[in-house]
């Protein structure tokens, strides 16, 4: 039996309202304030989160669930209220962390992104008005999480769309504007379809999929649908957030956005925007429908599977440093969706823990390359690269950090992520029937592998090897490059010493809550 505290104050609705409150007042005071100050005041309006989250599940424990006093009533649309747990506690804290330390980060890159624009003579927003997108974007991912309402969550997830196709269109790289709208339309029709489906569902049986009362899943509300709704709103609310995942096949537009934003905005992309349709697959999804998506998950596991080797492979051949990110991710957004596939507690806690793991791997491995384009004057090119550890030993160390987060090599997160999703894959397939063992096994040993071949290929491309005589005159790395990678490494190596304390009470979570 989980146990419900309601607060006697509104504070985890706070930690979207402060950011928001951050990002106008940057915004309102413009050129006012110094860059310096711009990029304080959002890094502590996005750390407050971070303390308020871990404060909150160390006075209370994450064995209950944490809801403000506020329920909001709208006729026809439900109940809105915002409320954590230990399902949605590694989340919250992995992107509130992130997107703080990626804020500090922000201001040596952007310093130096904003001379390359002037040389190119473009006049880009002011830092006010980048620090305005960056917040709302990042406060906007937190508010995703937070709801207990098919239409509060769809509102924030379309709030993280406007301001980051504003960052890629007035900050990134080569053709920007084109690729920022192939982003907004990709994952805006994504969104649409999630909404449709939800809409489907809402109208008959109600849009609430937790009640705040008592804090409880409303498990299978969408299965007693007539069977002709039920499947298509199903697989609209799949697909449409499946699209954000960037599965295989729905793909297309990651590698051109997360490859040609401006790094920070890249940090947040690829690390945590994308998995958050992954999440929300468990949270809205599985529960709505937890009986009907039994026979939508033997597709949704084979699905994974060849995301994961697509990805792998895709990554393997890039010679675009961001671009290898970006097809990395998509692989390791394979993992996420194996995890819920696999329809039991362990593959959906490692779901849930490789969230974390991806969020600090791979937003050390974009800040990574941004500081490789400061430091080597735009070079991406990482068959250009070699011997870049005597120049920059502590920007090789951190990435090599990053590399095994995501390939699972303590003392990182992703050892146990991984087991996890592993067990689970390997117990579904067996309940499946013993003939589905073989091959998911072979596909597994397949994806893993080539994640640990791209991941340390590139560690020996860039950092190790003979130093071109063109690099020989390169810079060391700006202390406020390095500063937030290592406040993220020291993160991930601290989670994989505290998994327990997260992992139990989120395995008796998915359990009480979701019936795994």
């Amino acid at each position: 039996m989980i146990g419900m505290i309601v607060l006697n104050y509104p504070l985890i609705l706070s930690t979207v309202v402060v950011p928001y409150v951050a990002a106008f007042v940057s915004w309102v005071s413009g050129n006012r304030l110094s860059p310096k100050a711009h990029a304080i005041l959002n890094f502590a309006s996005l750390a407050y989160g971070f303390a308020l989250f871990t404060a909150l599940s160390g006075i209370y424990g994450l064995g209950v669930v944490i809801r403000d006093p506020e329920v909001y009533f709208i006729p026809t649309l439900g109940r809105f209220s915002f409320l954590m747990d230990a399902s949605t506690f590694p989340a919250l804290i992995s992107i509130s962390l992130v997107t703080a330390v990626v804020s500090l980060y922000s201001l040596p890159y952007m310093r130096h992104r904003f001379e390359e624009l002037e040389k190119e003579g473009i006049r880009a927003p002011s830092w006010g008005s980048y620090f305005l997108l960056y917040t709302l974007f990042s406060a906007s991912m937190i508010g995703c999480l937070l709801g207990t309402n098919m239409i509060e969550f769809y509102v924030f997830l379309e709030l993280t769309l406007i301001p980051s196709f504003l960052l890629i269109a007035f900050y990134g790289y080569g053709d920007r504007v084109r690729i920022a709208i192939m982003y907004l339309i990709w994952t805006h029709v994504g969104a649409v379809l999630f909404l449709l489906g939800a809409l489907s569902v809402g109208f008959i049986s109600g849009f609430d999929f937790i009640n705040p009362s008592t804090g409880k899943m409303l498990l299978g509300l969408g299965d007693g649908l007539p069977a002709s709704v039920l499947y298509v709103a199903m697989w609209l609310m799949i697909v449409g957030l499946l699209v954000k995942v960037a599965v295989f096949g729905v793909h297309m537009w990651l590698p051109y956005a997360h490859a040609e934003a401006p790094t920070p905005v890249s940090a947040l992309l690829s690390p945590c925007l994308i998995g958050i349709g992954a999440l929300m697959l468990l949270r809205i999804v599985y529960v709505l429908f937890s009986s009907a998506i039994q026979t939508a998950s033997p597709l949704l596991f084979v699905w994974a599977l060849i995301t994961m080797v697509y990805g792998g492979f895709m990554a393997l051949v890039q010679k675009d440093f961001k671009r290898l990110l970006a097809y990395s991710s998509i692989s390791q957004m394979g993992y996420l969706l194996l995890g819920m596939a696999s329809m039991n507690a362990f593959g959906m806690s490692g779901m849930i823990l490789h969230y974390m793991v991806h969020a600090f791997g791979k937003a050390i491995l974009f800040m990574t390359a941004g500081t490789l384009i400061v430091v080597l004057h735009g070079l991406r090119d990482i068959t250009k690269m070699g011997g870049l550890s005597s120049k920059l030993p502590y920007t090789g160390g951190l990435a090599l950090i990053g590399f095994m987060h995501i390939t699972g090599i303590p003392p990182t997160l992703g050892l146990w992520s991984e087991y996890l999703i592993v067990r689970g894959a390997i117990e579904y397939s067996m309940k499946l029937s013993p003939s589905y063992f073989i091959p998911s096994f072979i596909g597994l040993v397949v994806a893993i592998g080539l994640s640990t071949a791209y991941a340390f290929l590139t560690m020996k491309k860039v950092f190790y090897g003979r130093l071109p005589e063109g690099l020989k005159g390169a810079a060391s790395a700006k202390r406020g490059l390095l500063l937030p990678m290592g406040l993220l490494a020291v993160a991930g190596i601290l989670s994989f010493i505290l998994v327990g304390p997260m992992l139990d009470p989120m395995m008796e979570v998915l359990k009480a809550l979701y019936g795994l």
